[in-house]
């Protein structure tokens, strides 16, 4: 297997509603990507996706995307893993360019949530449609049910999971492309309206437009003159039984405490070299465990990273350096995408006024569906 790195990375900012189509958007980031890398073409492309055919009728997008990107001809593959989608896309992309197959590929998540159906019944089907769907049960409802077993089981006060909302709008403000760029306050987070006891509205992340890719390559193929370059260490996946009552434990994310570790192991890392996590924050609940999973806390104490700070910027852990998928926004298919992007910014050192001190590692988390599967990744400097 080849080393790979990414040299080449597109944004745009996430919006609440696009005028652009599905399709212009998702070529529009994967051409900013190719640009910003020096290249003049790419081999292949990977699409992470979840809900076009349920909200824009749309299937087959990486075919049309590569077309209406001006890349007719090339490898061109859709990937949908529920609300890892964006993750697979990753995974894809670089199992390809290490094996060989392939020397220059994008990953590209994208995803139009304002238009259509209502998202949250169609995000409702990455779960079991006939004991979970047919009983109204959606993702809110199996996040609440988690939040809710976690503060009963380790008796958690008033407010224990607010300053994950707290860090995630406060490194949003200086992110040109978040969708939430206002600061809030402890308080205004804690008096939230309740959406679904006991989540309330600032534990959950929005509903949300927008398109994010990567561009990567054999690290032996990077010209000296390369304007930056990442390399991705390790993508691994595991997957947990796929209703949460059939898990020994609902409150241990056994798939993403596998994908980690054999992420760790790929890297020849461990924990403690991690500089910062981009954990999918999706809801408050996910964040904690994620830390919990992965290593960084012990079962349980997750929720006191984000009571003590330190998950916040200057902490032993960051989490949602850019405003994470809480005020960044989180576009599903493109979420990790996103996530990506401000890893390697923040390895280049190119992050801002949200750098992370001496930052040599970073690790990403992806969730799919209920943790049913999920997708770790690490990338160093």
């Amino acid at each position: 297997m080849r080393e790979v790195s990414i040299i080449g990375i597109g944004q745009l900012p996430i919006k609440k509603k696009y005028s652009d189509g599905l399709i212009e958007l998702g070529a529009r980031a994967a051409r900013l990507a190719l640009q910003s890398s020096g290249r003049k073409n790419i081999d292949a492309l990977y699409v992470g996706n979840m809900l076009a055919d349920e909200l824009q009728n749309q299937k087959h997008l990486a075919a049309f995307i590569a077309d209406e990107a001006g890349w007719a001809g090339i490898e061109a593959l859709e990937v949908d893993a529920a609300s890892a989608a964006g993750a697979a896309a990753i995974r894809l992309a670089y199992l390809a360019v290490a094996s060989g197959d392939v020397d220059t590929a994008i990953a590209l998540g994208v995803e139009k949530m304002s238009e259509g159906a209502a998202a949250v019944p169609a995000l409702a089907k990455a779960l079991d449609a006939h004991r979970e769907g047919s009983l109204g049960a959606n993702m809110i409802t199996r996040n609440a049910q988690l939040m809710r077993a976690y503060m009963a089981k380790y008796d958690l006060p008033e407010g224990g999971f607010a300053n994950f909302a707290l860090n995630a709008h406060r490194n949003s403000q200086s992110n040109p492309n978040a969708l939430f760029r206002k600061r809030v306050s402890s308080r205004k987070i804690k008096s939230s309206r309740v959406i679904y006891d006991p989540i309330q509205l600032f534990d959950s992340a929005p509903v949300c437009d927008g398109a994010a890719a990567v561009l990567m390559v054999p690290t032996e193929s990077i010209a000296a003159e390369a304007g930056f370059s990442v390399r991705v260490r390790a993508s691994s996946v595991a997957t947990d039984r796929f209703r949460m009552e059939d898990r020994a434990d609902s409150l241990k994310l056994s798939a993403g405490a596998r994908s980690a570790s054999s992420a760790f192991k790929k890297a020849g890392l461990i924990a403690e070299d991690i500089s910062f996590f981009e954990v999918h924050d999706a809801f408050s609940i996910m964040a904690a465990l994620q830390l919990e999973a992965a290593g960084f806390a012990a079962a349980g104490d997750g929720w006191k990273l984000a009571q003590e700070k330190e998950i916040f910027p200057r902490g032993k852990i960051p989490i949602s350096t850019m405003g994470g998928l809480k005020a960044r926004g989180h576009p599903i298919g493109a979420t990790a995408l996103y996530q990506a992007c401000e890893i390697v910014l923040q390895l280049s050192g190119m992050a801002g006024k949200n750098q992370i001190r001496n930052a040599e590692n970073g690790m990403m988390q992806s969730v799919g569906g209920a943790a049913s599967t999920m997708l770790t990744h690490i990338f160093s400097a």
